[in-house]
């Protein structure tokens, strides 16, 4: 079980974050948007956000294999939370 200190500094994290990159950019209209936004926020974060601590991987995602071949990769940006997020994935 992680100690009370441990949590603090990841919730301390994770509070900075959610400011910074989506909060200190958006305006929220209401209760129910900004719950809104949060959720779209947290899949963001949970499913594709890159984190440096697991090698660039999302949290619910497997770690990436090692890429040699850059140039066999195209990109594809999706906007989320009307243009604050933007996520890259590989073009098909």
């Amino acid at each position: 079980m992680q100690s009370t200190t441990c949590r603090n500094a990841i919730m301390e994290r994770w509070i900075g974050s959610v400011r910074h990159e989506l909060l200190n950019r958006t305006l929220i209209w209401n209760h129910e948007h900004l719950r809104q936004i949060l959720h779209t926020y947290e899949l963001h974060h949970n499913s594709h956000r890159p984190h440096t601590s697991l090698s660039q991987a999302a949290p619910l995602k497997p770690l990436p294999p090692n890429v040699t071949d850059l140039d066999a990769f195209r990109i594809r940006r999706t906007r989320r939370a009307g243009g604050v997020i933007n996520e890259w994935r590989p073009a098909a």
